[in-house]
This record gives structure tokens, sequence and C-alpha cells, in this order.
């Protein structure tokens, strides 16, 4: 029974210190040397406000471009998809519903021409970027309930386009940043 017990009681130790001590010191360490030392990257709107940009808001007035369906409502307390099936009934008419108001809020938008991303929410739900098709098709609604000029809309999506991340992937526009430029925009 000693033979079990005193390599039990030194593992548990060993783990106690590594997981509780060690571990936590070297990723502390290592956020202190990223931007912003760890503590996320934030924005400050017309108001004063801060945001984090990193985090997906919810934005549904039509004035705002709109971000991904979010899982768990945005709340970044915990993240998480919904874990249903593409087949899933229930899933499918969330989705359809989605859609629906999609092309109510921007009339003359055809349904096939919806990119996957403006009705799917992204596997944290708390995603903060949409795709450059996810934006584009929303320039429209945006110019005419902002009486802007369109191309002026366009421009600043534009700008607001990020490359790919790390090299990989897809061209994002995050929209946070984008709707707070869009508000000073006039």
């Amino acid at each position: 029974m000693k033979k079990e017990i005193i390599p039990s009681l030194i593992l548990t130790l060993l783990c106690i210190l590594f997981f509780s001590g060690i571990y936590p010191a070297v990723i502390w360490g290592i956020a202190q040397i990223v931007p912003n030392k760890g503590e996320g990257f934030t924005i400050k709107d017309s108001k004063g406000k801060y945001y984090y940009t990193n985090i997906g808001q919810k934005f549904s007035d039509d004035k705002y471009f709109w971000s991904r369906p979010s899982a768990v409502n945005y709340n970044a307390a915990g993240s998480g998809g919904s874990n249903k099936s593409p087949d899933n009934p229930d899933y499918l008419v969330q989705v359809q519903a989605i859609i629906d108001s999609f092309m109510v809020h921007n009339p003359g938008i055809n349904k096939a021409d919806i990119p996957s991303d403006m009705v799917t929410a992204s596997g944290s739900g708390l995603d903060p970027h949409i795709s450059v098709e996810g934006a584009q098709i929303q320039i429209a609604r945006i110019a005419r309930v902002r009486g802007l000029d369109k191309s002026k809309v366009e421009a600043l999506v534009k700008a607001h386009i990020d490359g790919p991340m790390v090299g990989m992937g897809p061209e994002r526009v995050n929209v946070l940043k984008l709707n707070i430029d869009l508000d000073s925009l006039r």
C-alpha cells in the first residue's frame, strides 16, 4: 500500500506546484510581452465608452452593420456554439427566421446571395468579424437608412478589411470598429 500512496502523493504535489504556480507564471510572463499586456484590445466610441474589439457585439439597428448571430446572445461570460447539427429541424427553423429577417431589412437581396456567416453563429458565439461579403451585402441598407452616398460606405468597408490571420484564412471585417467609424461618417 505504501508503494502506491507515496508516488501518488508526490505526483499530486508536483501537479499542484506546476498547474497552480509554474504554468500560470509562464503564461502571465508571455502576456507581459505582447501588445496590451494580455488585457485585450479596446476601442473608444464617440461617447467615450470602451469596448473590447476581440469580442462580438450585438448590432440589430438598420443604421449599423450587423454582426454574426450568436448562440450565447453575445454574453462574453461563456462562449459556445449551438451544438445543433445542420439538419436539426429546430436549427433549420432558427436559420430560416434569421434569413427572413435579413431579407426584410435588406430589400432586393436574393436569399442565395446572403453569406453563411450572416445567418449562422460562430463556434464561440462571440466572433467579432464578418466576411467581406457579409459587410458588402449590407452597404445599400446602411447608405439608404443614413442618407449617405453608397460609395462613401463602400470606401469605409474597404478601409476596414483585415487580411487573413497569420497568413491563413479569409479576409474579414471587424464589425465594432466599422460601426464606430460609421458613426463618425458624414
